[in-house]
């Protein structure tokens, strides 16, 4: 908002400017002394301000060089060039002009996420009875802001409106548009007792929730805190850029006092220092990196330090965590298979419709893949039958290592271990399973009815992804797991990778990340090794980026140069000690997303290079009378909007 105010604030300084240099040009003849002094009021008008923002750059740890701006104002004036001077004045506002355009233009996607945060809520006054899930009348709400709302406060949220806080869905459906918060682009169906996280939108009709957090704690909160984070970093990189600043500005004052001693013509000073414009550093760079920032964002990649940028177009050597990054979140049914002789007699959609109602209220790692399963299998019945009635469990009880059993339809259904599902019967009947398959059991009414097999399944994207990262020419690919060696191997080779690390803790996967660290790069062109030793980073080091999901990667995520965690927009450990975070759950936005790290780079790079290039060539020959004052001040700002209109081309996706 900060940075709207002041486009804002810039373009009446604008039209001031110009209407003073109409009204100027009006006096010159016969009223030239009244000319002069309009110059000469707008000049300290303008040299107050610009002194203002050069004490709060520095202020703000930024390198002031808006002096080369202030000599060259009073140069322009000393020398008696006020057409020159006013020329300056004109350039100075319409280049922070254009400074706040680009910034806001390179920010635009950043500024969308902020813009759709949450404002308010609306509350129920009482609770409901129990069971009721009734939408109750306007009149038994009140809307309050979105800070105000408490821990287990009853919320109202009505159709298009954004779901304020995370919590409990109460009513028995609702469909929500999470394209904000993870950009996945259907909307999602979710049934009672789901989680609804905030940011998401309501897609269909009013719905009652159940606060489980308070705003500052809730999703959307983390998200705009991961924005804002990037929003005020600034990479080495630009950093860097800004401290060339001042020789920059040295430079240019070196060249201007040469072509005043060598002419003896004072006016040369001023020629020069018109044309000396230290933009293409002070705003190209950090407009090109905040591009940059914005079309990671809208990828689905959020970081939160633009050091990121750097690191991720420079990344050496990847890690892959395997189970719910390379594959999906949750083993996934593979088969069910019947006793002998069953194979005819029953109908392994029921059966696996009435395993999921029960394996729904289970918290073994096994049970969502089975539930989810189950579910499926009910939306096939319901089709066949034409509305066949929802199964549901009753009576669930878990034993905890075993399995857990139910009512369902009547009849009593046990999942889980072979030993607690048989009852007597033998699981001998099945053959054996293969090393990256995991099974549980079934029975209803006692009797053994199947064995539900489960395997890790890759990721649909996953072998692509390894191979474009190969394209990228990003060949050191590891993955590193506490799987078992023989089912890790599977998996790597189903996505193509080779090298397999197995059976390691969080301490192992660390050390191994620390010791590749250590690993000489990729080989590098010279070009980019000597601009690596321009801009002061490392060439002898390899970069390492970690990409994993759980609970046990965020030692690991810390560790690496660049740890990267993947989620469906949850907030996780993994996420919250990760230095990027991919929002969308795709794995395919990894091989993205270094390209568009790298091609920011080199846009932002080229941007600083052609400006300083043309802005030295401008005053060499400012230097020896080649660019008249006035000319020169106008040549300035031309090359700041090249400048920066190059840095701009961050934004355009050609990835």
């Amino acid at each position: 908002m900060s940075k709207i105010l002041g486009f804002a604030k810039k373009v009446p300084m604008l039209w001031v400017v110009l209407i003073c240099g109409l009204v100027m040009g009006l006096l010159w003849h016969p009223y030239r002394q009244a000319a002069q002094w309009l110059v000469a009021v707008l000049v300290a008008v303008s040299l107050v301000d610009t002194l203002k923002g050069m004490i709060d750059d520095v202020r703000q740890g930024h390198v002031g060089v808006d002096i080369l701006a202030v000599v060259a104002i009073l140069s322009t004036l000393a020398v008696q060039q006020y057409w020159a001077s006013w020329a300056v004045v004109l350039m100075l506002y319409s280049g922070d002009a254009i400074e706040q355009y680009a910034g806001n233009k390179a920010q635009n996607n950043l500024t969308v996420l902020v813009q759709a945060a949450p404002q308010v809520a609306h509350v129920v006054q009482a609770d409901l009875p129990e069971g009721e899930h009734a939408l109750p009348k306007e009149s038994d709400w009140s809307t309050v802001d979105v800070d105000k709302v408490r821990l287990n406060d009853l919320l109202v949220v009505k159709p298009g409106e954004t779901v304020p806080v995370d919590g409990e869905l109460i009513s028995p459906t609702a469909t929500l548009d999470m394209s904000t918060i993870n950009g996945e682009p259907m909307p999602r169906r979710l049934y009672q007792d789901a989680q609804v996280m905030s940011g998401a939108v309501n897609g269909s009709g009013t719905f009652l929730m159940r606060a489980r957090q308070l705003a500052r704690d809730s999703q959307y909160q983390r998200i705009l805190n991961l924005v804002r984070s990037a929003q005020n970093s600034r990479a080495a990189v630009v950093r860097t850029a800004d401290l060339m600043a001042v020789p920059f500005t040295v430079v240019a004052f070196i060249i201007a006092c040469v072509a005043w001693i060598i002419s003896g013509v004072p006016t040369r000073f001023a020629q020069v220092l018109v044309l000396a414009t230290p933009c293409p550093l002070l705003i190209a760079a950090p407009v090109a990196y905040m591009a940059g920032t914005g079309r990671l964002a809208k990828a689905g990649l959020l970081i939160k330090t633009q050091d990121v940028i750097e690191n991720l177009g420079r990344v050496s050597h990847i890690f892959f965590d395997k189970t719910g990054t390379l594959t999906v979140k949750r083993p996934q049914v593979a088969k069910i298979d019947l006793p002998e002789g069953r194979e005819q007699k029953v109908d392994t959609d029921r059966i696996l419709a009435m395993a999921g109602a029960v394996e729904s209220y289970s918290v073994h790692i096994l049970a969502n893949g089975i539930a989810e399963a189950g579910a499926a299998a009910q939306e096939r019945l319901r089709a066949w039958s034409k509305g066949q009635t929802h199964l549901h469990a009753r009576e669930v009880r878990e034993d905890s290592g075993n399995g857990v059993q139910g009512q369902v339809d009547g009849h009593q259904v046990k999942v889980g271990r072979a030993q607690f599902v048989a009852d007597g019967h033998s699981s001998d009947l099945f053959g054996p399973l293969a090393p990256d398959e995991m099974a549980s059991y079934v029975s209803i009414d006692g009797v053994l009815a199947a064995r539900v097999v489960m395997k890790d399944v890759p990721r649909s994207d996953a072998a692509q992804t390894i191979t474009q990262l190969r394209e990228l020419g990003i060949t050191r690919l590891s993955m590193v797991t506490g799987d078992k060696e023989d089912s890790a191997r599977i998996i790597a080779d189903q996505v193509g990778i080779t090298d397999v690390h197995a059976g390691l803790f969080p301490e192992d996967k660390t050390n191994l990340i620390a010791k590749a660290s250590r690993e000489e790069p990729n080989r590098q062109p010279f070009w980019d090794i000597w601009l690596s030793k321009f801009l002061g980073e490392s060439v002898t080091k390899s970069i390492t980026l970690m990409v994993g999901d759980g609970v046990n990667d965020a030692p690991v995520l810390a560790a690496a140069d660049v740890g990267m965690a993947i989620t469906d927009g949850t907030t996780t450990a993994a996420s919250e000690s990760a230095q990027a975070v991919i929002m969308n759950d795709d794995i395919a936005c990894l091989p993205r997303s270094i390209a568009i790290a790298r091609r920011t780079k080199r846009v932002m790079l080229q941007a600083v290079m052609l400006g300083l290039t043309l802005a030295t060539v401008g005053m060499l020959c400012a230097a020896f009378d080649l660019i008249p004052v006035v000319v020169g001040a106008f040549t300035q700002e031309a090359i700041d909007v090249v400048s920066i209109l190059w840095a701009l081309t961050a934004l355009i996706d050609r990835d």
